[in-house]
């Protein structure tokens, strides 16, 4: 297993549609897992989220949060963030809502996908990484993960 990799050694990890997970604490300390769809720019994840949600009101209420993005067959990239948020609600948010539901989804579904959100108030989850675990299991499994197959 190889660990410590940089972002970039990831390959299109991060590219893919792969729904992420986020993790939140409730009020008693217990960890909430979501699952989420996701965008990396500019070196941190950006999150869209329905504004006052349980995800919401557990970020307000503490401001720290992990993300994991994992593939589910070799060679098992994977990139967890922990670390700080900040939850906005930009006036362009609806730009972000398209783009990841034409990431998830295809163009024209996507779009259509989008356009449900409209009559929402939607809220921006920017992660930049406090801390960053990386690993692959490309050792075992070559980059195409089919090594030993």
């Amino acid at each position: 297993m190889r660990t410590r990799l940089a972002v970039e050694e990831l390959g299109d990890l991060l590219e893919r549609p792969i729904l992420a997970v986020l993790a939140t604490q409730r009020p008693g300390g217990q960890t909430l897992l979501s699952p989420v769809w996701h965008e990396w720019r500019d070196g941190g994840f950006n999150l869209v989220i329905l504004a006052g949600d349980v995800k919401s009101r557990h970020l307000t209420r503490n401001p720290q949060a992990s993300v994991l993005v994992t593939e589910q067959a070799p060679p098992f990239r994977s990139l967890e963030v922990s670390g700080p948020v900040a939850l906005s609600r930009p006036p362009d948010i609806q730009e972000l809502v398209v783009r990841l539901a034409v990431r998830y989804y295809g163009d024209t579904v996507g779009r259509a996908r989008a356009k449900g959100f409209e009559a929402y108030d939607m809220e921006l989850v920017r992660l930049e990484p406090g801390a960053i675990r990386t690993w692959d299991f490309v050792d075992e499994f070559g980059e195409d993960g089919l090594a030993g197959a």
